[in-house]
């Protein structure tokens, strides 16, 4: 597949891109584990943060971009000639963006490093600036301008630094805004200006400020600026502006010298530098430092670490090498290299999220910090193939989120076992959320083996809210702590089964008119929140019928593998568990309903802390009665068909209780939720799935952007959801949503249907590099929008999933208690010119190289697995399915330092 636009360079996923300028919404990550977050635009626009209340640079939103004039700026000043700016940020070469007497850009990134090299040619001056932010325990981001003689004749230039700083909180930036540059105090020094503001502003409480913001600056040897311009309506001067300022349009000497203190302004990090001249071909570097830092920075560390050239470039070295490290843990190669060194930044998208959230990048100015419940557990299947070693320890943690009602803390704070009701404690719940936490731990113990994570405790998230957030416990206080408490006074504990089975068996019982889990705030798709009262979810129905199947398995399995033939759980589980004790009709919704109230009024407000001894089997048993209820109620009840004769499920009924999906007198109305999860969780079978994706083909497909999350609904749905409101196209109404779409994918992979799911694949890749119009540097956006512009690019929890696709699907890697199990589903074409394709994966602590030869060119359906070998010589397997399972013993006791290859031979 060919594009155009930015091109790779070489086999480590770098990339160029002419003329970067041209293109708006750009911007690229610069982020480390220190919790420095950055984001840098072509123009050198973006933000610097540590989290919502401390940013160096402004927070902007992705118009900023183009809007707002305070960026990274170095300015040049040359004899002759005037001001110049490396980023282009002045007010002449904005203007100049569209004639013929523009500079000439080229952008370069990579892993994680950002470079613009801008030239003028009247001016005879190139300049390449490179951003990064070094992996060390600082919170700082590194710049270097280096400015060559480009021309003929000898150059002589002023240069000067200058990036504006906003220091403070998000909150700030209207109300309260020059407010706020009166708690500014400003320190310059012999290399830079900090500002240390006096108090942290909130009216709630005010509070004394040590967080301090700082620019430092040297010459590539070390040689400090000569002077400052601290503030900024003196650097602008009256009538200037920060892409037209005086002190540099008049070339004015520095107005303030180090040692000095101010108060009470608007800062500006402008380091004025030395004149310099360069002959034709001669250069000068500049390192500027960008640092936050919880109190007044040491100036002498900082100069010794970070403000040489040649400590820039060891830095910078190191970032490359860390970032290729973790990146080369999971690797893939086909017949399609562009494809593949795309993946690899797929592949540092779930790692960004780790580390980002949802917030402080310019498209997610919705964010203000931290992970919802639903991201933090889907971005762990990721990254227990990117960073294996942490997951089981945050699954734990996570786990303590959950309540003793079945849902859950929907915020996740920066340290382990931080919850937060949610933002501006608003009690919503998601329906789905009780889901995705089983999804997550199966796959945990397919990879590892540890089926005794099940049975290790944790305590339960308590707040306010009780019944599913339909209640208020006003007995409940903050000071009594948010860990759920028994009767004895004590913190409760149960094991992580027991977390597992209240957020499967709870939902079963919480049910509408119509039998299917109600929707209440919404589902995944946020934007379904308008059917609070009738609202019912199918699609999550068939993904929790599938979960209870899937956990009377895991139950089967554990008692297999531990030879435990009794687990404790809650003695009010009891309740739940009702074909142990008292049956309740399932075909009764008052029944269900009744017995879910009933439960309720036993948890609260407190749990009696005594345990209930279970027969393995028999759990399992009334497991599997509910998930075969479910699945009976979604094939016969919501199998809907079209006038034209297609086929597919209802995916949701309206706060008029209502069915959503089928004919409709503005057309027909469809939902690619609605089809994923039934295919996903075996609830359809496969002559339905069939069915399925015609419908899916006919109604949501669209070769300009891919497979719509819905057809168009043709008015607002005040009964369903804001979604709605939205114009068609856009996000969550009818956007190709890549997260739904490659889980459609993922879901047709898994049930054998390789042909739909490669096209569903095919297309993402397709338009998220089709420069031309989704105008995106490598990855996968959250969604394609009507134009065909990848839109919220970086962060999006579809790369988690394409990621798990590719590997556990379509090269077919993936666990089985702890096994290792093989069974590509490669098409033809995926196979390179020598017939081979492999993956560089871990598994069992050992890094595989696992390596797929099709010497007859057969397709997928046709070649069969023939031989599997450990470098040159058989391999012990059992076969199984499609495929085959290698013990981890045999894993096990390979070498742990090198890279081990596994050859699979595939033929008739």
């Amino acid at each position: 597949m060919k594009h155009q636009g930015w091109k790779f360079e070489g086999k480590e996923g770098e990339f160029r891109l002419e003329q970067p300028e041209l293109t708006s919404y750009l911007y690229f990550p610069l982020v480390n584990e220190a919790g420095m977050m950055s984001a840098v635009a072509p123009n050198l626009h973006g933000e610097i943060t540590t989290g919502h209340n401390t940013f160096l640079l402004e927070p902007i939103s992705v118009e900023d971009l183009h809007n707002s004039k305070a960026a990274r700026n170095f300015w040049v000043y040359a004899e002759g000639f005037g001001p110049w700016s490396v980023g282009g940020n002045s007010a002449k070469q904005n203007a100049d963006v569209f004639s013929e007497d523009k500079d000439r850009t080229e952008l370069k990134a990579g892993f994680l490093w950002h470079s613009v090299t801008r030239e003028n040619a009247k001016l005879g001056i190139k300049a390449e600036t490179v951003n990064f932010i070094p992996v060390t325990d600082d919170k700082v981001e590194l710049m270097k301008v280096q400015l060559t003689n480009s021309g003929a004749t000898a150059l002589r230039l002023t240069p000067t630094a200058a990036i504006p700083l906003y220091g403070r909180s998000a909150d700030d930036l209207r109300d309260h805004r020059h407010v706020t540059s009166l708690l500014h105090r400003i320190y310059t020094s012999a290399h830079g200006i900090e500002v240390q503001p006096a108090l942290s502003f909130d009216e709630r409480g005010h509070r004394v400020n040590k967080v301090t913001y700082g620019v430092l600056g040297a010459e590539a040897g070390g040689a400090a600026p000569i002077g400052y311009f601290p503030i900024v309506e003196n650097f602008i001067g009256e009538g200037g502006a920060l892409d037209w300022p005086e002190s540099v349009v008049s070339n004015l000497p520095p107005n303030v010298a180090s040692d000095v203190a101010l108060e009470g302004y608007e800062a500006v990090g402008a380091l004025r530098f030395a004149d310099v001249e360069l002959q034709p071909g001669e250069t000068a570097s500049y390192i500027i430092a960008m640092m936050i830092a919880d109190d007044r920075i040491d100036q002498e560390q900082a100069v010794a670490q970070y403000l040489t050239e040649q400590r820039f470039d060891e830095l910078l070295e190191q970032n490359r090498s860390y970032w290729r490290e973790k990146l080369d843990v999971v690797s893939f190669h086909s017949g399609d290299m562009e494809q593949d060194l795309w993946m690899k930044w797929v592949t540092l998208q779930p790692v960004l999220r780790r580390l980002y959230g949802n917030s402080f990048l310019p498209y997610h100015d919705y964010g203000r910090g931290g992970r919802g419940w639903r991201d933090l557990w889907q971005d762990c299947l990721a990254l227990m193939v990117m960073e294996p070693d942490e997951v089981g320890f945050l699954l734990h943690n996570n786990y303590a989120g959950v309540r003793i009602d079945g849902t859950n803390a929907t915020i996740i704070g920066s340290k382990p076992g931080e919850f937060i009701a949610d933002r501006n404690n608003i009690p919503r719940v998601w329906m789905d959320h009780g889901a995705w936490p089983l999804l997550t731990t199966l796959l945990y113990i397919h990879q590892s083996g540890d089926t005794g994570f099940l049975l290790q405790p944790q305590t339960y998230f308590r707040d306010v809210f009780v019944k599913r957030s339909r209640e208020r416990d006003e007995s409940w206080s903050s000071e009594q702590g948010n860990k759920l408490l028994a009767a004895n006074g004590e913190v409760y504990e149960g094991t992580i089964l027991e977390h597992i089975l209240l957020q499967n068996v709870v939902p079963f019982f919480n049910v509408g008119e119509n039998g299917n889990i109600k929707l209440e705030g919404a589902d995944w798709n946020d934007g379904l929140d308008l059917a609070p009262v009738k609202g019912e979810s199918v699609a999550f129905t068939a993904f929790y019928a599938s979960n209870l199947a899937d956990l009377a398995k895991l139950l089967m399995h554990l008692q297999q593998a531990t030879g435990i033939g009794e687990i404790e759980v809650a003695e009010e589980m009891g309740i739940l568990l009702d074909s142990l004790n008292e049956p309740v009709s399932y075909d009764s919704i008052q029944a269900k309903q009744a017995r879910l109230d009933r439960y309720y009024d036993s948890v609260t407000p407190l749990v009696s802390g005594r345990k209930l001894k279970l027969q393995v089997a028999k759990v399992a048993e009334d497991l599997e009665r509910k998930a075969n209820w479910m699945v009976n109620h979604l094939r016969t009840q919501e199998w809907v068909r079209s006038e034209a004769g297609l086929e597919w499920f209802n995916g949701y009924y309206n706060n008029d209780g209502e069915r959503v999906e089928g004919d409709h007198p503005q057309g027909v109305r469809m939902t690619l939720t609605g089809q994923v999860f039934p295919i996903m969780g075996q609830v359809a079978t496969d002559e339905q799935v069939g069915h399925i994706t015609a419908a899916v083909d006919h109604y949501l497909k669209d070769e300009r952007i891919g497979y719509r999350l819905n057809s168009r609904f043709g008015e607002i749905q005040q009964n369903l959801g804001r979604a709605f409101g939205f114009a068609f196209g856009h996000k969550e109404n009818g956007a190709m949503f890549s997260h739904m779409t490659v889980m459609y994918a993922n879901a047709l992979y898994k049930r054998g249907f390789v042909k739909a799911g490669k096209e569903v694949l095919d297309s993402v890749y397709r338009l998220s590099t089709d420069f031309a119009n989704s105008r995106m540097y490598p990855g996968v956006p959250e969604y394609i929008n009507e134009r065909g512009r990848g839109m919220y690019t970086y962060l999006t929890g579809s790369a988690s999933w394409l990621l798990l696709t590719l590997l556990t699907e379509v090269y077919g890697v993936k666990g089985h208690y702890g096994d290792l199990y093989i069974e590509p589903k490669l098409a033809r074409e995926q196979f390179d010119a020598n017939g081979e394709a492999s993956v560089v994966t871990s598994f069992a602590g050992r890094k595989l190289h696992i390596v797929f030869r099709n010497p007859q060119g057969k397709d997928y359906g046709d070649y069969e697995l023939k031989g599997v070998a450990l470098g040159d010589a058989p391999l012990s397997y059992k076969p199984q399915g499609q495929g085959c399972v290698i013990p981890r013993s045999e894993l096990a006791a390979l070498a742990d330092e090198a890279v081990h290859r596994i050859e699979i031979t595939l033929g008739v």
